[in-house]
């Protein structure tokens, strides 16, 4: 089993004590996000490695050395500001938490995710290629791919967009960020990438890959074997996700995992670092079964 902590949250930059604890205890209790009374219950004995996704790695910086598993880090650097991102940290502390990892785990445990690009009249697409090329230049050496996606259509970019005004992309655009990318990134080292996206920008010397291939989870598990997503349009290896939808305070504007901030709030209210699982308590009409796989 793989583990993904998280997609559906950022437990390391507000939960890292809470998970340290759990892999501590030696298992954690995960909520069905679509049947609230049906609970999984992992072992960490039967993980095999770790991704961790995130926008802060810093707060687990120094419980490194208790995960005794294979790890891989996805860090999310995006150049947008408090309007966006009203609860990100400086870009420049994330970019020198990227390099700490970078010399702990190794560059090529450690991906950076440039997640998602929208384009406005003030997020527009000069400042777009300078961003990303001053953030190639930054992680010179210390990275060997970026990770490049667009914004999607969800229900929280919709209910933000007076904030966002995203304007349409247009095949213009995606040929000069696919030809400024792909120039910075290769002067810098660097390959730029997409997973599961639309638009294939491989002509303007984008890899088309995915976020956790058979190769590096071989690399990772020592096994060949692995399901892939069943919901999803890529190849990527399926993982295990350990987190809970509408709990990250990042409260950026176009997070799909969140969409009631009202909600995010009381789920925080709800965390208890003691307890089993991310919100919340077991209760005795919840029905646990141990997951393996």
């Amino acid at each position: 089993m793989i583990l993904n902590i998280s997609s559906r949250t950022d437990i390391l930059a507000f939960y890292s004590k809470w998970f340290i604890k759990r892999l501590e205890a030696g298992y954690v209790d995960v909520r069905n996000p679509f049947n609230e009374k049906l609970v999984s219950r992992i072992y960490f004995k039967d993980v095999e490695a770790i991704m961790f996704c995130t926008k802060n790695p810093l707060p687990i910086l120094d419980y490194l050395p208790k995960i005794k598993k294979p790890i891989v880090f996805h860090v999310t650097i995006t150049p947008y500001k408090k309007d966006i991102e009203p609860n990100v940290p400086p870009k420049g502390l994330i970019i020198e938490g990227v390099k700490k990892l970078s010399k702990i785990l190794g560059k090529e445990n450690v991906v950076v995710r440039y997640d998602p690009i929208f384009i406005s009249d003030k997020y527009n697409i000069e400042y777009h290629k300078k961003a990303f090329n001053n953030l190639c230049m930054l992680l010179n050496g210390y990275i060997d791919k970026i990770i490049v996606s667009f914004i999607d259509d969800y229900k929280n970019v919709r209910k933000n967009n007076n904030v966002l005004r995203i304007k349409p992309f247009t095949e213009d655009i995606y040929k000069e960020i696919g030809l400024n990318f792909s120039k910075s990134a290769k002067e810098n080292n660097i390959t730029v990438q997409t997973c599961a996206e639309k638009r294939d920008l491989t002509e303007y010397g984008f890899i088309k890959g995915e976020c956790l291939s058979k190769t590096l989870a071989y690399q990772l598990t020592g096994k060949t074997k692995f399901k892939k997503w069943q919901e999803r349009d890529c190849e990527c290896v399926q993982m295990v996700d350990i987190g809970a939808y509408n709990t990250c305070l990042h409260l950026c504007k176009y997070c799909y995992a969140n969409f009631d901030e009202t909600k995010v709030k009381e789920n925080k209210r709800k965390h208890d670092v003691n307890a089993s699982m991310l919100i919340g308590h077991l209760s005795d009409e919840d029905i646990v079964k141990i997951r393996t796989k």
